[in-house]
């Protein structure tokens, strides 16, 4: 099993959410996020003044997936929240030792 860890646009999440939804994969957390990448923040303007905004806000998306599916899922985020532009997102991968439905008490692959 593997963690997958999506930080991609806010504009763009209802459209990843849907394409992950069609392809079977529903499951999933989802956090309201801050940050920055090599850009550094922004510069904006409002009623003249230049400011910088140097925390973006982000959608974070964390999924637990079987090995065999991690390539389809970061394939379908991929595809669905590229703009080309800068600050697009990006997705990490880290393996998972073991999960358990709390309900059932069932372990690893049977809980997802």
């Amino acid at each position: 099993m593997k963690e997958v860890k999506a930080i991609i646009r806010t504009t763009t999440f209802e459209a990843v959410k849907n394409a992950l939804d069609e392809k079977g994969y529903v499951s999933m957390t989802v956090t309201e996020v801050k940050g920055r990448g090599k850009q550094k923040g922004i510069t904006q303007q409002w009623r003249g003044a230049e400011y910088v905004v140097d925390m973006i806000p982000k959608t974070k998306i964390e999924m637990v997936v079987k090995d065999e599916e991690v390539q389809e899922v970061v394939d379908t985020i991929c595809s669905v929240a590229k703009t080309g532009q800068i600050g697009d997102g990006k997705i990490f991968i880290s393996p998972i030792e073991e999960a358990i439905r709390v309900r059932t008490g069932e372990h690893g692959e049977e809980s997802l």
